[in-house]
């Protein structure tokens, strides 16, 4: 019988190295079917698990782990490699449970940053890398923090075929998420032969991003790649910017003090009517030129 944990931090206080790697079951609740036929295939597998992937296997039952790892339904079985969750979406099977988890002992997406997006995804310049699904996400957000393990699932399923990784939006990534409009988070692009499609399905499950990747992409609007900025062309961004915040700053202090536009004006006036007095004293006391000239004598 597997045993029963409360927290994922219990067990990684339990089981230190070299048991790394935790198979863990999520149980929706007691006397569940599902769940206690999810659990018996685990308990028929936990010495291959143990003898083969170096890992221990847990449950838990009403745990919030639940809703962190797999908010779509319960049960769920995630496979902890080094502390990367890894979703499991197939079927309840005995030896497809086992598959996966032993094709996937390491993490299946990349970590990808400002500095090495080119570099490595080649989005603009000819993608001879392949295709690119890349996740944009941000560590405040909590509804990115429970898709990673769904997100590791889709790049294991994924694995050999499309390439599969995850940007932080606000950190290392604040540029590359800037280039391509990422305006909200968790935000899905995928990349192909010098496009750019924004996953739009409603669900953001495994197979719904896997169907995408695969086919129905081609349903969504083919945005091209933008080339990278040059420092001449993030200048100017960046003084449009500071004209934006200054127009913006100046209307605001305006609408909440119309005093001081008030003041503006009536100095203003002062300063042109102050102008125009001084220049017609000027006009009249300038001194007429003796224009006449002297007759010359005969």
């Amino acid at each position: 019988m597997l045993e029963r944990i409360v927290t994922q931090i219990s067990v990684l206080k339990k089981y230190s190295p070299p048991l790394w790697s935790i198979i863990n079951i999520i149980l929706g609740k007691p006397n569940c079917d599902t769940c206690a036929a999810l659990e018996n295939h685990v308990e028929s597998l936990e010495n291959d698990f143990k003898k083969e992937l170096n890992a221990v296997s847990v449950k838990a039952i009403n745990s919030h782990l639940s809703r962190l790892y797999n908010p779509a339904k319960d049960p769920a079985l995630v496979f902890f490699r080094h502390g990367v969750p890894l979703l499991y979406s197939g079927e309840s099977d005995e030896n497809e449970i086992y598959g996966f988890f032993e094709k996937n002992q390491a993490p299946a997406v990349k970590e990808l940053t400002d500095k090495i997006f080119e570099h490595i995804t080649q989005a603009a310049t000819g993608a001879t890398t392949g295709d690119w699904f890349v996740m944009f996400y941000g560590a405040s957000c909590v509804e990115c923090q429970r898709l990673h393990a769904v997100w590791e699932s889709v790049g294991a399923t994924l694995k050999g075929r499309i390439n599969v990784a995850r940007m932080d939006a606000n950190l290392a990534g604040v540029n590359t998420a800037k280039r391509f409009n990422v305006n909200k988070l968790p935000s899905f692009l995928f990349f192909r032969l010098g496009k750019v499609y924004r996953f739009d399905l409603p669900k953001k499950d495994v197979k719904s991003f896997v169907i995408f990747a695969q086919d129905w992409y081609k349903n969504a609007k083919a945005e091209p790649v933008p080339l990278l900025a040059s420092p001449f062309d993030e200048l100017v961004d960046f003084a449009v910017q500071m004209i934006k915040i200054s127009v913006a700053f100046t209307l605001d202090m305006l609408t909440e003090h119309p005093w001081i536009w008030q003041i503006g004006v009536a100095g203003f006036g002062l300063v042109a009517i102050t102008a125009i007095i001084a220049l017609c004293k000027a006009g009249k006391s300038r001194p007429t030129k003796d224009t006449k000239k002297e007759k010359k004598s005969k």
